[in-house]
Formats: structure tokens, sequence, C-alpha cells
């Protein structure tokens, strides 16, 4: 009886010191598992803060979304792209694309205006704010993010929307910097070894996070090559200041027109050539420009993108480069315009 009291005695403090070893890997595990729950929700924060801001403002169909957060932008900037393995998401459609144009206002703002137009419908409205960068408005094709004609996007599709600042097609930031793409006939464009590429609407998307001003938008875009996708374009750019120019890419080497007057326009064709075939748009705007003296409020720019609209306009934009002021028609839709603003820095 006295051994087996014994042994009893031992095996109680043995039984004893495992639980305390279990509870206390139990209380390490708990810490680690509360620790990757903390981490993953950090991580996913504002992911899903930026896809909770969207929402449908024309049944075009329009979007807006509100980008919380960085989308890593300045690693495409140090390092570039690589474009063989996203060759194949694109497809080159309609070339006889778009028009835009600079000019100022009567009470001392800057317009820049521009009709997209394309065979796609579906369109969002893209509010970013990354760090180290400057907030900007973009709008959006979301065909190239696999979303076209949706009128309604499931949660489970929002997901790709976390891509949509590198899909770019024009846009404004918080300088009064401006960019917009324009189609132009295909030609020789630079390759540069020693320079990164990047892809034409990471090129807006890179001007928009870092330009101040036309000559700091200029000197960004001559550091990289640009891989086209579809058709080949030239980029319209203008400032706050009145500045404005065109970036050209002719016989392996880059042209920059400089506006020579009060404004400036873009059409379809390439202003570094000699030989300028006729356009009719560029003739209508170049019209009312001049009879207008070259100056322009928001609403009679949109009365002028009207003008020179086609039957596959998508939208119409009126971008205001000093008071961040944004009127957009949807679908030809001229008698629904749509405004909104975007938050712009201090003047000096």
């Amino acid at each position: 009886m006295s051994d087996s009291k014994e042994v009893r005695g031992e095996a109680t403090p043995r039984g004893g010191k495992r639980r305390g070893r279990l509870r206390r890997v139990l209380r390490v595990l708990a810490v680690l598992l509360v620790l990757i729950v903390l981490a993953v929700a950090m991580l996913l924060c504002n992911p899903v803060r930026t896809l909770a801001t969207l929402e449908k403002v024309d049944d075009f169909p329009l979007y807006v979304m509100h980008y919380r957060g960085t989308y890593l932008f300045d690693s495409f900037v140090e390092e570039g792209i690589e474009w063989a393995p996203y060759q194949k998401l694109y497809k080159a459609v309609n070339p006889d694309a778009c028009t835009s144009f600079a000019a100022p206002t009567p009470d001392g703002d800057v317009v820049f205006g521009r009709n997209l137009d394309w065979n796609h419908r579906s369109s969002l409205l893209l509010f970013t704010d990354p760090p180290g960068g400057y907030a900007s408005v973009s709008l959006v094709d979301l065909y190239y993010l696999g979303l076209e004609g949706l009128q309604e996007i499931p949660w489970s599709q929002r997901f790709v929307l976390l891509a949509a600042p590198y899909a770019t097609i024009d846009g404004m930031n918080e300088c009064g910097v401006a960019i917009a793409q324009n189609a132009v006939p295909e030609r020789n464009t630079p390759r540069d070894p020693n320079r990164p590429t990047l892809l034409n609407s990471q090129i807006m998307r890179l001007v928009l996070d870092y330009a101040k001003d036309v000559e700091e938008a200029l000197t960004l875009i001559q550091q990289y090559n640009v891989e086209f996708v579809g058709p080949r374009g030239h980029f319209h750019l203008a400032d706050a200041s009145g500045a404005s120019a065109i970036v050209e890419y002719v016989d392996g080497g880059i042209a920059i027109v400089r506006d020579d007057g009060p404004w400036q326009i873009s059409t379809n064709f390439l202003l570094s050539e000699e030989i300028k075939p006729e356009c009719w748009r560029y003739r209508i705007a170049c019209q009312t420009l001049k009879a207008a003296q070259g100056s322009m409020s928001q609403e009679q720019a949109m009365d002028l993108l009207k003008a020179v609209k086609q039957n596959h306009t998508v939208w119409s934009v009126v971008y205001g480069l000093s008071t961040g002021q944004i009127r957009l028609a949807m679908g030809q839709d001229y008698e629904n315009v749509h405004a909104f603003r975007l938050g712009m820095q201090a003047g000096p």
C-alpha cells in the first residue's frame, strides 16, 4: 500500500507539468494566431475599404471608387514591366479614337477636355491618393479589367478593381496636371535597353502620381520605354499654368510638340510630321477655339466635346486644372452631366 501511494504521489506532479506545458503552448499558439489575424487584417484592411467604396452613378454604366492606400506602383517605376506575359490580355480595337484639347477659361482656370471614342461601355472614375505620390482622379476602361458590360459588379469579381490604377485612360492630379492618350498611325517606337519599360497606361499613371507640371511630366516620360497596348498613341499633357505639350514616338525617337498659342488640340494624326491629314474633329475644334479667342468655360468645353463626338464616344470629360472640378457625360448623354471634384494643392 505504501508503495502504491508513493507511485501515485510521483505521478501527480508529472501530469501537472504536462498540463502546464500544454497550457503554455496553447497560450503561445493563441498569441501567434492573434498576431496572424491582425497581420492579415492589416493587409486586407485597405483593399476591403477600397472595394467597399464602389458606387454605381450611371446606368451606362459608370462607377466611382476611392482607392485606399498603396497600389505598389513604385516597384514598376524602378523595374519597369515585362510585356510578354500580358500581351494576350489585350486586343487592338477602333483606331479612329479620341479628341483632347487644353484651353484657358475666362476666370483664370485651364480646362482639359477629352472624348474617349472606343468600343467599350463600362467605365470607372477612380480617386487615388498613394503614399509618396500626388492624389489624382482618372478614368478607367473596365474592359481591360475583364468587367466590360456588367451593370452590377458582385463582390466575387471586385478584387480585380484593385488593379484599376494600372488601367488609366486619362486623368488629372492635385497639382493640376492632366494627361490623355489618343490613337495615331503606327511608327517605329524607340527602345533603349538601358531604360525600364512601362505600358502606355502606366506612363499615364506615372505622370499622375509624380509630375507637378508639364515639364516634370516630360522629364519622367523620357526616362522610360513605352509598350503600347493596341494602337499606337501620343500623349497630350497640360497643367494649371496653361502649359501644354504632346509627346509622339516617331522614327525611333521622341518628338515633343509644344502649344504655340493659348490652346492645343490633339486627335488622331501626328502633329510632328510635315504631312497632316484632314481631321474633321480637329478642324471643328480649331474653328471653335478661334471663334472663342481661345477661352472657354467648362460648359463651353463640354459643348465642344459634344460637337466632335462620334457614334462610339464612350465618355466626354472636362477637367478644371485649377479648381479640380470634373464634368463627365457618359454615352453621349449631354443632358445628364455628372459633377465631381478633386481636392487640389494650395497655391504657392
